[in-house]
Order: C-alpha cells, then sequence, then structure tokens
C-alpha cells in the first residue's frame, strides 16, 4: 500500500540560512528562510526543524505557512550560534496545487559559517543553501 503513494520531487524550492543584522541588538543572527523559486504559489506549508547531535537534540520547532507566492520567500526562524553545530533538519510538506509534496533538507553540523555563504536565488542576499 505505502510503495501506491507517489510523491514527486521537489523542485526550485530551497531552505537557506542568511545572515542579518539585527538593529536593536547590534549583533549579526542567523535567519532560516524558506524560497520558492517556482513558477506555482505552495499552499499549506508545514515545516518541522531539529537540530542532531550524537549526544544533543533541540526539541523540534513547527512552522506553517498558508500560502508562499510563486517567486517569493519567507522566514521561518531564527537559528542559535549553539544550534549551529548541530545537524539542522527541515521537513517541508507542502501542496501545489491538488499535488502534495514532501522533502527534507539538511545543514551538516558547522557548515552554515560566513565562508560557505553563496548569491541565493530571489532574496539578493549570500547565504547558505541547501536545494
Amino acid at each position: 500500500m505505502k510503495k501506491d503513494i507517489k510523491i514527486p520531487e521537489v523542485k526550485d524550492v530551497h531552505i537557506a540560512i542568511v545572515q542579518e543584522a539585527h538593529l536593536e541588538y547590534k549583533t549579526r543572527d542567523w535567519n532560516a528562510y524558506i524560497i520558492n523559486n517556482s513558477d506555482a504559489d505552495l499552499d499549506t506549508v508545514l515545516i518541522v526543524s531539529q537540530g542532531k547531535s550524537e549526544t544533543k537534540m533541540t526539541p523540534p520547532m513547527r512552522h506553517t505557512i498558508a500560502k508562499l507566492p510563486a517567486r517569493s520567500y519567507a522566514k521561518i526562524e531564527y537559528l542559535q550560534e549553539k544550534v549551529l553545530e548541530l545537524n539542522n533538519s527541515f521537513k517541508i510538506t507542502f501542496f501545489e496545487g491538488n499535488q502534495m509534496y514532501d522533502k527534507t533538507y539538511v545543514f551538516r553540523k558547522n557548515t552554515i559559517n560566513v565562508k560557505a555563504l553563496q548569491n541565493l536565488p530571489l532574496m539578493q542576499l549570500k547565504g547558505v543553501l541547501v536545494k
């Protein structure tokens, strides 16, 4: 039965971690974003993020975005510096039309850093990207 369920491959939807200035606290904070670089709107976007290592684990954080328009992005959450030392996963589930899509994006431990910054689609910023 489970083998009969077909979930298509996710294309043009990415997770990016961006380092941004926090003007009030005068700090440089890491924030996670979801990028919809496709021509279709995404409906009921469900995101579960969690950091894990062999000895540590953060509680899962759950987020919902009712609609993410085509060629747009949305902020998911702030990441504390200590969490960057863990493997950070973002499990994304959404609908495009009547079809459900699902994908897990993983940032390996210590890969979120200023040396890994690259140009991000749509955002006109630099960040760490997982496709």
